[in-house]
């Protein structure tokens, strides 16, 4: 049962808070009032940097300038090493640790990334939070090139994955995890603001299916996913938020569309050095995207 409020003054004359709660009063003075703020603003200071955001995406994500007083550490899992070192600083009020997918120079293929181990590094460093940065193609016309796409929901297309920690049971204890809805809807929220405060081109909400790799689509593949329902096509998303969802870490995903993949039948299909390119162009709008969301992040 909530306590409502009926009613706040301040009597000048005795330096008093007077709440009224029904037909009650309670009279609080101006010294305990005092203390009571402090409190206050203290415990909003201590939760506020409880947060710890896990930033993971392709190469070169460490490298951009937006965190402060960064450093460097090693984090060893039961699963084996992660992909990279982390880089653990500041944006803002908040803590981040960066972690390289596919490495820092990009040397490891997308069935190779050891996802398990990436994600019980952000769980070893206290992460609250994951938020991954993707390229994807579009499965969708009105999904153009240089668009922000906010998955809720994936398409797992993935064969040769380790796609869940729990490799037996305990008696009794069977851990079929529900998954209706794998993304964070807080953190989605918050990319969709971000996004539309910043005036970038986002869709809010999206179906991405996640491929084997490293190859790209044939046609034929590329005109089933759309069949499917899918709405964009990439690598590494759908493996990466099953796991931080069986870890209890709060996850979600921004993609930036890069090509069509290779459906459409009036231009080239997808090739690395367009999506690179496409990518590269709007790393600025990805970086001031991520400070922005960050720094709004609350446990």
């Amino acid at each position: 049962m909530g306590f409502k409020i009926t009613a706040l003054f301040w009597n000048v004359r005795n330096s008093a808070l007077m709440i009224v709660k029904n037909s009650f009063v309670f009279v609080i003075k101006k010294s305990a009032f005092r203390g009571i703020l402090a409190a206050f603003l203290v415990y909003s200071l201590k939760k506020q940097c409880m947060v710890r955001v896990g930033l993971v995406g392709g190469s070169g994500l460490e490298k951009l300038n937006i965190v402060e007083n960064k450093r460097e550490t090693e984090v060893s899992t039961p699963y084996g090493p992660p992909s990279s070192s982390l880089y653990t600083g500041q944006i803002g009020p908040c803590e981040v640790v960066i972690l390289s997918r596919h490495g820092r120079e990009h040397t490891i293929s997308p069935t190779q990334v050891n996802n398990r181990a990436n994600i019980s590094a952000f769980r070893e460093l206290k992460c609250s939070h994951i938020l991954a940065t993707t390229a994807c193609g579009s499965l969708r016309e009105e999904i153009r090139r240089g668009d922000f796409v906010i998955p809720d929901q994936f398409i797992d297309f993935t064969r040769r994955r380790h796609l869940t920690f729990y490799e037996e049971f305990e008696p009794g204890d069977a851990k079929h995890v529900p998954m209706a809805d794998p993304f964070s809807e807080y953190l989605r929220g918050l990319l969709i603001k971000g996004a539309e405060d910043l005036g970038l081109p986002v869709h809010y909400k999206g179906t991405v299916i996640t491929i084997e790799g490293p190859r790209f689509s044939t046609r034929a593949e590329s005109m089933m996913f759309r069949t499917l329902g899918a709405d964009i096509v990439n690598m590494s998303i759908a493996p990466e938020a099953a796991l931080a969802f069986e870890a209890g870490i709060p996850y979600a995903a921004v993609a930036l569309s890069t090509d069509y993949d290779a459906w459409k039948t009036d231009e080239a299909p997808v090739t690395w050095n367009e999506v690179v390119r496409v990518f590269n162009t709007n790393v600025g709008h990805m970086t001031r995207l991520l400070i922005n969301v960050v720094s709004q992040i609350k446990i």
